[in-house]
């Protein structure tokens, strides 16, 4: 059994009712998300989906939005529901991951730079090794309040990249996060 865990955070129906919604960079997360997980669990990694409900509007429980997408595959090995930008905080999230000898994440979701980067400095100041997949995470324009100044998605990943490279994950493509996995496995082997 592999030491690591997939995290796949926030990907659910909420943001479909947001204003921010901006579904044209959907097909490629989907793809890149869809291989990550085929891949973690072809290696015995656990998959686990986070939810993030919050009681505001689309992120309400009342919404009936705080759901996996449907195009998500069934059978996460375990789903928690947070209230904060992180998937630590009142989860269990930790507890579960060190009963079951895991001390690797990698992290993959809805958005980049919010809940799954905050996630991952958690995760790394608990002791966590992270590998951040960005190509498995989906952000979308924000415009600076004071300057004006549009950031892309593309903008945004950057910067989280940059901000999380060696000091809080391993940045990684999918491809080589599944490397990373196989080249674990030939370790323990």
């Amino acid at each position: 059994m592999s030491r690591s865990a997939l995290l796949v955070i926030d990907v659910q129906d909420s943001f479909l009712q947001r204003p921010y919604w901006d579904a044209a960079a959907l097909p490629t997360f989907r793809e890149s998300l869809l291989a990550l997980i085929d891949g973690a669990r072809a290696r015995g990694v656990l998959v686990v989906h986070v939810l993030h409900e919050d009681g505001d509007g689309p992120f309400s429980a009342a919404s009936g939005l705080v759901r996996p997408m449907a195009w998500l595959p069934d059978g996460a090995d375990v789903t928690f529901t947070k209230h904060v930008h992180n998937a630590f905080t009142d989860t269990g999230l930790q507890a579960w991951l060190a009963a079951r000898g895991i001390d690797r994440l990698i992290v993959s979701g809805i958005r980049s730079e919010q809940c799954c980067e905050t996630t991952t400095r958690v995760g790394s100041d608990l002791g966590f090794a992270v590998d951040y997949v960005s190509e498995a995470t989906l952000t979308f324009a924000m415009t600076h309040p004071v300057s004006g100044r549009v950031y892309s998605p593309e903008d945004i990943i950057a910067r989280t990249e940059l901000v999380l490279a060696g000091r809080f994950a391993e940045i990684h493509s999918v491809d080589s996060v599944l490397a990373r996995l196989d080249a674990e496995e030939t370790c323990h082997a």
